[in-house]
Parts: structure tokens; sequence; C-alpha cells
């Protein structure tokens, strides 16, 4: 049974006459026939029965009209929605780590969708650690994805988006605040905040005091800066964070590493190399290249 066979059915039963359908069809009443005829056989029912110079459906014929004009509708979706995805519409699954969550990710795809060439295109929006939107990438869950680099992944393209300097968040109160600067041993005798030890940041900055030799105190994890942010506001102790907009409030005081300690954090897009693409990932793809 082919898509054809399917058509030249419905157009018999709509015109009742084969030779009209098959001039609507554009073929010979004769091939017309020999379809119908083979999908009869193929059905092991007769769907026809002629009527003076028409043909008119059999109950069974009835029944398999209903199946076909449903079919036959759902190829004219799908053929318009892959011409939607093929032009100016589409859609786009990303993942990214919460720290993007809430400025970052929504002023990119705001200004992408005010382009009008893309504003008729969807996203759906996913938040978890690196690793995980690695995993959900490579099984084809996401598009893209947004957040550390993974030297593990060799089929990933990782593109570098974002340059985050690493800077460490105080209580207004603490005595360390009265210092312009802070070094690894300051936080060896403080009670010590940390992003979640398995994402791409909290990785990083344990790096950090690894190379220096320093064993913090860690009494607490947060999947972003804001959680962090809130927690050292309280006084349950300090941290160091990627300097982002969530950590400038009243309550909190902000101080950089010494000169020859300090470091950023880099954050990347990534996508699956050589991985076909629709359009509109395509162009979101170059839209994040060119700074969005």
């Amino acid at each position: 049974m082919t898509l054809n066979q399917l058509n030249y059915f419905y157009q018999a039963a709509m015109l009742q006459h084969f030779n009209q359908a098959a001039e609507k069809l554009n073929i010979s009443q004769p091939s017309l026939s020999r379809s119908i005829t083979a999908l009869e056989d193929e059905l092991g029912i007769t769907l026809f029965e002629k009527s003076g110079r028409n043909v008119v459906l059999t109950k069974a014929g009835k029944i398999f009209l209903e199946h076909v004009t449903q079919i036959l509708d759902d190829v004219k979706r799908a053929e318009l929605k892959m011409h939607q995805l093929a032009t100016d519409g589409g859609h786009i699954d990303i993942a990214y780590v919460s720290p993007l969550a809430r400025e970052y990710i929504p002023q990119l795809v705001r200004s992408f969708l005010a382009i009008s060439e893309n504003k008729n295109i969807t996203f759906n929006f996913h938040q978890d650690i690196t690793s995980e939107n690695v995993e959900g990438l490579k099984k084809g869950s996401y598009d893209l994805i947004f957040g550390s680099y993974s030297a593990s992944e060799p089929n990933i393209e990782f593109v570098p988006i974002i340059q985050q300097e690493i800077v460490a968040i105080l209580p207004t109160v603490h005595p360390l605040c009265h210092k312009e600067a802070l070094s690894a041993k300051d936080f060896a005798d403080c009670p010590v905040l940390g992003y979640a030890r398995h994402s791409g940041l909290g990785k990083y900055t344990r790096s950090f005091f690894k190379k220096h030799d320093i064993s913090p105190n860690f009494i607490c994890e947060s999947p972003d800066e804001n959680g962090i942010a809130s927690l050292v506001a309280h006084g349950f102790g300090i941290a160091l964070v990627a300097d982002v907009d969530t950590i400038y409030r009243d309550d909190i005081c902000i101080r950089p590493l010494v000169s020859n300690e300090s470091f950023s954090h880099t954050v990347y897009m990534g996508y699956i190399r050589g991985k076909y693409q629709l359009p509109a990932v395509q162009r979101f793809i170059e839209f994040v290249k060119q700074g969005g």
C-alpha cells in the first residue's frame, strides 16, 4: 500500500467516478483502475461497487475512507510543518547551567526572537549541571548546551561565549572585608560555601584551592550564585563565585583575588560536530557566535 494508492482511492471516492478522478490525478483511467484493484487485493476486501456510470463506496469502503482521510490530512500537516522548519519556523531545545538562567539565556533568546525571520521559532528550556546537559546533548534531547568545557567530549564543538572573573564574596560584617583583595590562604580558616561539587564551576573553583594547597571547610553547596550569595549574606560563610549581576547586593562584600592568584571562568556553547541542524538551530548558533 502506497501513499499514491491512498490518494487515488480518496479522489475516486470523492468524485464517485473513475474517469473524472483519473483526469484530476493526471493519469489514465486504466492505471487508476489497476491501482484500486491492487489495493482491494492487498486489503482482501471490495471498496467500490458500480452504480450506473458511477462508482460508490461499499460499507467497508466508507470505513476505509475515514482512515485514509485522516492519513492524508496528517501528511499535509507534516508537509506544512516541514516547510515551516525549513523556512522561518522551527524549534530549538537548549540546556544550560543555572547561573545563566536569570539574565544571559532570557536576554539572548529575546534578542534572537526580535529578528523578524526568527519570530516564529519556539524554544524549550532545560536547566542542569554541565555533565547532565552533555549527556542530554549526546542522546539528542538538546540541540545546544551552555556551560563549562568538557575535555573528554571530542564529538562536541565547544565555542567560548562568556569570560567571567572569579571573585570572593563575604558578609558585610566579615573581618576580611577590610582587605582590598583576598588570597587562597584567607579561605583556610573560614567556613566556605561553594557550587555543587559535580558542576563545572564546582570543579573549577575547587581546583583553585587544590592548586594553592588549601583544604577549605565547605559547609554548604548551592547550584548558582543567587543561592550562594543569599547564604553568604546571612553569615553562613564566604565563597568564590563568578562575577555576575546577582551577587551585587547591599548585604554582600565583593573582593577580587590577589593579582597573582586571580583567574576567570569561560562559559561555552556546545553542539554535536557534523550533525545536521535545522535552519533555525543553525541561525541561533551563528547568532550566539557573533555575540548575540
